[in-house]
Formats: C-alpha cells, sequence, structure tokens
C-alpha cells in the first residue's frame, strides 16, 4: 500500500474558477518541490493541456461514461504512484453529469471511484452566510462524498473571508475553510467558443505561474490541505490501457501526428495505445508548413482550430499535396472533427469566405455563430473500417460549431458509423469514409475499445508492407 496526496478540484457549478484553481494549486505544490500529476475528469482537451504547462507532467482524462470504473482507476493508481501529489479538477458542479437522474460522469461519482476527497470550489462573490447553507447542501447530498474542505473564491476582502469562516464555523465546524482566494484579474485565462485558449496560444509562461502560485500560497493553508488528502493507492497489476498487452508488429510502424495551435486536441492514452500496438507517433505542425515524413505508415489528423488558421492552413501546399498524396496511394488517414474539416474540400468561415483545404473528402465545412453539437457519443461500426470490424464499439464526445455542407455523395464515399447519443436512443449514420481515408465529427477515446488502436497500427503496417514491395 502506498501514501499519497490526492484530491479532487470541485465547484458548486460551471465558472467558479476551479480550472484557474487547479492551475495555480499544480504550479504552487510544484514550487514547494512536489512531483505533481495532474487529471482532467470528462471529455476535455484544453483544460489537460494547461494543466501539463502549469506542473511539467502530462495530464491525463478520467471519465465515467467514456471509460470503465477499472480503466480509470489502473490509469489513475498508475500515474498517482508515480507522483507526490494529484490534482484532479473535476467537471462542471460536483453532482453534474450526463444526466439529471443519476451521478453518472459527474466528479461525485469519479470521486467515489478513485476513493479520494474533495474540496469544494464556491463562488463568493455577493455571499456571506448563505455561503454556508450552499455548502451544507452540497455536503449533505450524497454522504459517500468527503469534502476534504472549501475554498471560496472571488472574495472581497479580509472583512468578506471572515464573515465566511464565521458561517462556516458556527454551521458547519467539521468543515475546513482552506482559503479564500481574491478577485485577481492578473491570472484570469481567455476565453472563446470552445472554451478557454489552448495552452498552444496561451502558454502559462513563468510571471503567470509565479503569480497565480504566490496567489495561491497567501490565501490557501496548503498543509492543512495537504493534510486532508492523504490516500492510500493499492497497486494495480492489469494494464490501464486494455485487457491484454497487444502485440508488437514485425517492423517499426511510424504514424504522422498533426500537432500545433490548429490540431491540438488529442487524448495522451491514444497515442499509448498506439505504442503498445507497435507504432511511433511522428508530430509534425502543418501551420509551420512542414509535411510528414515519406516513411510514415499513416496519418492522424486531430481536432482543434482549423477555422481559425483556415488561411494560413489553405496556404501550406506542402501539407495539403501530402494529405492528396498520401490518399490516393492508399495511406491510412484518420481524422476526427477539425481534420475532418481540413480533409474537406473547404472551410467556410462565419463572414463566408472560403479557404480552399485537402479535399479528399467530398464536402466542404462552415463555421456557425451557435453551437452544432455537444454531448457524449457511442460509436458502433457498421462497416469495415480503419478502426476495426462491424459490431465493435466505442465511446467518445462531439463539440463543435460547424456542419459539413455541399456533400457529394456519389463518390465512392461511405458512412461507417451508427451513432447514439448519450441516453443511447436515437441513431443517426456518421463516419465519412473514403478509400483509405476515415474521418468523423467524433473524438473517440480509444481507452473505451483498445482494439481500435490496434486495427488502426496494422492498417498502418499493411500500407507500409505494400509500398516497400
Amino acid at each position: 500500500m502506498t501514501s499519497r496526496h490526492a484530491f479532487v478540484i470541485s465547484g458548486t457549478q460551471s465558472g467558479c474558477g476551479k480550472t484557474t484553481l487547479t492551475l495555480a494549486l499544480v504550479a504552487a505544490l510544484h514550487r514547494r518541490g512536489l512531483r505533481v500529476q495532474p487529471f482532467k475528469i470528462g471529455p476535455d482537451f484544453i483544460d489537460p493541456g494547461l494543466h501539463s504547462r502549469a506542473g511539467g507532467i502530462e495530464s491525463r482524462n478520467l471519465d465515467g461514461w467514456m471509460l470503465s470504473p477499472g480503466y480509470n482507476r489502473a490509469l489513475f493508481h498508475r500515474l498517482a504512484r508515480q507522483a507526490d501529489a494529484a490534482v484532479v479538477e473535476g467537471v462542471m458542479g460536483l453532482f453534474d453529469g450526463y444526466d439529471g437522474l443519476t451521478e453518472s460522469g459527474s466528479s461525485a461519482e469519479m470521486a467515489k471511484q478513485l476513493g479520494l476527497p474533495v474540496v469544494l470550489v464556491v463562488d463568493a462573490r455577493s455571499m456571506a452566510r448563505s455561503a454556508a447553507a450552499l455548502v451544507y447542501g452540497f455536503s449533505r447530498f450524497d454522504p459517500d462524498v468527503r469534502l476534504a474542505g472549501v475554498i471560496f473564491n472571488r472574495v472581497g476582502g479580509e472583512g468578506h473571508l471572515e464573515y465566511l469562516r464565521e458561517a462556516m464555523a458556527a454551521n458547519l465546524p467539521d468543515i475546513p475553510v482552506l482559503g479564500g482566494i481574491p478577485r485577481e484579474d492578473l491570472i484570469r485565462i481567455p476565453e472563446r467558443h470552445l472554451g478557454l485558449v489552448t495552452a498552444d496560444e496561451f502558454p502559462l509562461g513563468a510571471e503567470w505561474l509565479e503569480t497565480a502560485a504566490a496567489l495561491v500560497e497567501r490565501s490557501v493553508d496548503l498543509d492543512r490541505l495537504l493534510q486532508e488528502s492523504v490516500v492510500n493507492l493499492e497497486p494495480i497489476e492489469a494494464s490501464p490501457l486494455g485487457e491484454k498487452a497487444h502485440p508488437p508488429t514485425a517492423f517499426p510502424v511510424r504514424i504522422a501526428v498533426a500537432r500545433d495551435a490548429a490540431f491540438c486536441f488529442y487524448y495522451p492514452d491514444n497515442f499509448e495505445l498506439l505504442r503498445e500496438a507497435g507504432a511511433t507517433p511522428v508530430f509534425f505542425s502543418p501551420l509551420e508548413g512542414e509535411a510528414f515524413p515519406d516513411d510514415c505508415g499513416g496519418l492522424y489528423l486531430g481536432g482543434g482550430y482549423p477555422e481559425l488558421f483556415a488561411e494560413t492552413l489553405s496556404n501550406r501546399k506542402t501539407f495539403l499535396e501530402a494529405v492528396r498524396s498520401g490518399a490516393a496511394a492508399g495511406m491510412p488517414i484518420y481524422a476526427e472533427c477539425g481534420g475532418l474539416m481540413a480533409l474537406g474540400r473547404f472551410i467556410e468561415t462565419t463572414v463566408g469566405k472560403r479557404f480552399p483545404m485537402a479535399g479528399v473528402l467530398p464536402f466542404g465545412t462552415r463555421m456557425l455563430p451557435r453551437r452544432k453539437a455537444l454531448g457524449y457519443t457511442e460509436v458502433e461500426l457498421r462497416r469495415p473500417c480503419l478502426l476495426g470490424s462491424p459490431g465493435l464499439r466505442l465511446r467518445g464526445h462531439e463539440f463543435h460549431y460547424s456542419e459539413i455542407i455541399e456533400p457529394s455523395y456519389g463518390t465512392g464515399m461511405e458512412l461507417a458509423y451508427e451513432i447514439r447519443g448519450r441516453k443511447l436512443r436515437e441513431t443517426r449514420r456518421e463516419g465519412y469514409s473514403a478509400g483509405s481515408v476515415l474521418g468523423s465529427y467524433i473524438h473517440l477515446h480509444w481507452g473505451s475499445a483498445p482494439g481500435a488502436a490496434e486495427a488502426f497500427v496494422k492498417h498502418c503496417a499493411d500500407h507500409i508492407r505494400r509500398r516497400n514491395r
């Protein structure tokens, strides 16, 4: 049995400041000399990227819907045992999940699965004694969730914080007030249509981290927080990435991965699964004008913000021509959301300007002023494709502000997916498959079906074998 410091940072609702506080806590604990492993609950790409910058260790996703309890526990225990402390940022409010009836997908569910205490973040603007009533409800709603303490955010000053402490001491003396964070615009993180800006664009430089860490050290009792968050980690024998280790390929398989500010939405577990299956991800930047190496057997285009860089991408002829040539040669090309948009004929901005893309899928995409889709999604393969055979089920999520326009479906393209929303009722067809290309708006977590990574690597290996004949 191994003891570590570990806790979940959750809030009463979205927007209460838990991401900024998580980053500040990671930075402050790191400054104390602790090795801090960050995690994010839910299907988020932006927050984990910021976490990784704050502590210098890659953040990982935990998810109660996309991933099994065993997968979550194994991943958490393996990585937490390699650190001194684990900080897990929650999703939305503490008890919010993917429906109103159960705890599924919530931070509370994950805290109980992992046996972690919760630090509750409360936005205390315009509240005094009422804050204690709010905490009272959260502390009693589920007796199996243990609160390690409360941190009040956006506190108006020492007098305001004293009111909050008095209210808590009189009504909830068993729940520590770990601190109060004053309003501070210097550590505010910019936002845009898909949430906060990414770590590629807002790099959390040394000055930001120093300011955030110093603010937490002044405002939060870190010693008490560490004291309240000691947990025991049992050794996990099974691989966190599947029921079995995949056999390596007979020869090296390199898979090109577009990775920059335009293509930055990837689950690190997907890369681990590729490596387990015998492949080596090779990262390159389309925005920098790089093409992927000629010896790669496949291409992986993740999501991100290609619409923000559409003009630049349309002028990266080396990249676009390499994609066209690869598709024409039968190279396996897998794309999600922003990657799907780059494979289409064009991206149309909200002001109607069109920028040409690779054109290997027979449609364009158009940006919309409002969100088009958001939610968990289950995919069932309905035909053989890069990810496996018919019947395989994977889970992921969808979040985009664009839509497909001007499709030309009589060009050999087929729909490989049948997809269902989070309540698994309605179905529709998706998964645009044309030759060796597969694109979709769904961000899939391959940890939900590790055989998908193995299938993709096999397709890439077969392509290399054919090419080398």
